[in-house]
């Protein structure tokens, strides 16, 4: 199939650091060039890909200190599709709903990944508008502000099997908290189970500007504990030390979370993850087996020491099973195919082929039309 994936240019893909859209899409379009499709990925230009790179932007949007409105760049870019459509036997879309207007009249070949959550006031009345762009959600739960909206299919992210190592004889001596600090995120919550367990903590998270207030005001008293370590943010190199040495992942979320990325990277790792029963959390980790689902912080403190008798070999191999890119990309491809699209083919078959007599007598003819028209404007 020839398929466009257009990301977002706020992080180039994948991303150096955090940026959990534009790392799904990346995982996305390696898998499937790997298995033998032809993509195009608009993406910015200090993106890395096997696949074709058309830039939306020179470089990623959030880490340019001289962008300061990162519309103008997109609608740059969704002109650069629109030119490109028939290019493509499917435009796969990762920027919410920006391209409505300018795609609905080929809905038919598009599909959207919703990676955000819906429960915002604001947006029923866009989907509501676009009623026949066909959309893919990341969760079942992550529907439930919409239930009314073109859904053609929820496929889990992935990621590359081989990514992040399993290492069964890791020594596992901490708790981890990993991803972003924000309220809906709840580290304090993360840091309260440390204290009350006795087991150190560490944090590798990013501060976004919009967030360092909550940082200040909440989070940084909270850090001179000596059990509590604040890493910072981490890259995708260090991931897999930093999850492997974790007896679980604290997954403390106060929000509808529509998938939560960095659940599967600790099952990757064999590491069984404490999670609060909200959004798609239950869709995700399999209470017992791979981590615990809990609803308060007495129920994460006494999930903690029974996550160390789960078995880590067991969780790696569910991870296997459910969360690899190579699952993730057959899932996409077979809900491209179900919306009956129609491979573009070649106007002319690019192999030579000998010519009839007609056509070399339609030909000559030709020529010597030409050359008698040229002689009598002359």
């Amino acid at each position: 199939m020839r398929i466009a994936q257009i990301a977002p240019l706020y992080e180039r893909v994948p991303p150096k650091l955090y940026g959990g859209t534009e790392r799904v899409v990346s995982y996305l379009t390696e898998e499937l060039v790997r298995q033998g499709h032809e993509v195009t990925l608009f993406a910015s230009g200090d993106s890395r890909t096997a696949a074709q790179l058309v830039p939306g932007s020179e470089t990623a949007l959030r880490l340019n200190p001289e962008v300061r409105d990162p519309w103008p760049y997109h609608v740059v870019m969704l002109d650069k599709i629109k030119q490109r459509a028939c290019d493509f036997d499917i435009l796969h879309f990762h920027i919410d709903y920006c391209h409505f207007p300018l795609f609905r009249e080929m809905a038919s070949r598009t599909v959207t990944t919703l990676h955000g959550r819906l429960d915002l006031p604001d947006l029923p009345p866009v989907y509501n508008a676009f009623p026949e762009m066909p959309l893919i959600s990341i969760s079942d739960h992550q529907r439930t502000p919409l239930p009314a909206a073109n859904w053609v299919g929820t496929i889990y992210h992935g990621l590359p099997r081989d990514l992040l190592k399993f290492q069964p004889d890791a020594c596992r001596s901490y708790l981890a908290f990993l991803g972003r600090i924000s309220p809906e995120k709840r580290p304090d919550r993360a840091i309260e189970i440390a204290r009350r367990t006795g087991l150190p903590l560490k944090i590798a998270a990013k501060v976004d500007r919009a967030d360092r207030m909550y940082f200040d005001e909440h989070i940084r008293p909270l850090l001179d504990d000596p059990l509590i370590e604040f890493v910072g943010e981490i890259g995708e190199a260090e991931k897999g030390a930093f999850l492997s040495g974790a007896i679980a992942l604290l997954f403390p979320i106060d929000w509808p979370e529509p998938f939560g990325l960095v659940m599967i990277e600790a099952m990757a790792c064999g590491t069984p993850v404490v999670a609060w029963r909200s959004g798609s959390v239950p869709e995700i980790v399999e209470d017992g087996v791979t981590g615990f689902i809990v609803e308060s912080l007495e129920g994460a403190v006494a999930a903690v020491p029974k996550v160390m008798v789960l078995d880590h070999a067991e969780i790696r191999r569910r991870f296997e099973e459910r969360f690899t890119a190579e699952r993730m990309a057959r899932d996409y491809v077979s809900l491209y195919q179900s919306l009956g699209y129609t491979p573009i083919k070649p106007a002319l078959d690019a192999r030579p082929r000998p010519m009839t007599p007609e056509a070399m007598s339609g030909l000559a003819q030709a020529r010597r039309s030409f050359s008698l028209e040229s002689v009598a404007a002359a």
